[in-house]
C-alpha cells in the first residue's frame, strides 16, 4: 500500500490518500479549504493515474470534513463515517464559523461504518477500529498487512485527542486507546490527523497520557 499525506486548511489537517498496485485509492479526511489545495489533490491523483473509490472520514469535526464536497463532486463519491458523528456533520458549518472560517454545509454521509468492519479497495483492506472519546463516532483505519494506522484525532505523537469538544469523553478515549490501539504491533506506523507520524511502540514507551 502506498500513502501520500497533505497538510490542508488553516487547522492543518493531514489529508491522506492510500492506493495499491491496482491504482484504486481511498481519500481519508480530504480537508481541502483553499482552491489551491483542491487542485493539489486533484493533480496528484491525476498524475499518478489513481481511481478514487472511497471517501472516508475518521470523525465529524469540521476541519476534517472540508474537501468532502469537492471530492464528492469531482469523483462521484459519497462520504462514509460512523453514525455517532452525524450530528457533527450537520453542525460542521456552524462549528467552522466559531473558528472564523466559512464552509458550505457538508453533504450527509452515504454510508456508516461498523466497528470491526473491513473496508476494501483494489487488493487492499482497512479494518475500522471504533475509538470514541475525541468525538462519539471517532474511528481509526488499520492495515495489519502494511502495519499502518490512520488515527485521525484519536492518537498523536506524544499526545491524544482533546476531549473538551461536544460529547467528548476523556476516560472513554484513554480506555479505547489502551484496549484497542496499544495492543497492536509496536512497529505499526501511525499517521495522525495533525502533526507528525509516530509508531505504536513509541507511544507505548513515552506518551505521557498513556503512562
Amino acid at each position: 500500500m502506498n500513502i501520500k499525506k497533505f497538510k490542508f486548511n488553516p487547522v492543518e489537517v493531514n489529508a491522506i490518500v492510500l492506493w495499491d498496485d491496482t491504482n484504486e485509492c481511498v481519500i481519508i479526511d480530504p480537508a481541502c479549504f483553499y482552491p489551491g489545495e483542491e487542485q493539489q489533490l486533484k493533480l496528484f491523483i491525476e498524475t499518478h493515474h489513481l481511481k478514487p473509490v472511497r471517501l472516508l472520514n475518521t470523525h465529524g469535526h469540521f476541519d476534517h470534513l472540508m474537501g468532502n464536497k469537492f471530492v464528492e463532486k469531482t469523483w462521484g463519491l459519497t462520504s462514509e463515517i460512523h453514525k455517532e458523528d452525524i450530528f457533527l456533520v450537520e453542525q460542521a458549518a456552524n462549528q467552522a464559523m466559531m473558528f472564523g472560517l466559512q464552509m458550505a454545509k457538508p453533504t450527509l454521509p452515504g454510508r456508516f461504518f461498523e466497528d470491526g468492519e473491513v473496508l476494501t479497495f483494489g487488493n487492499s483492506a482497512l479494518k475500522v477500529i471504533f475509538v470514541p472519546g475525541h468525538s462519539p463516532g471517532g474511528v481509526t483505519f488499520y492495515s495489519e498487512t502494511d502495519k499502518l494506522l490512520i488515527a485521525g484525532d484519536i492518537l498523536f505523537y506524544g499526545s491524544i485527542g482533546r476531549t473538551d469538544l461536544p460529547r467528548g469523553n476523556h476516560e472513554q478515549l484513554l480506555t479505547g486507546i489502551m484496549e484497542k490501539l496499544m495492543v497492536l504491533d509496536p512497529q505499526v506506523k501511525v499517521y495522525c490527523g495533525h502533526g507528525s507520524e509516530t509508531t505504536i511502540g513509541a507511544e507505548k514507551r513515552s506518551n505521557p497520557f498513556l503512562n
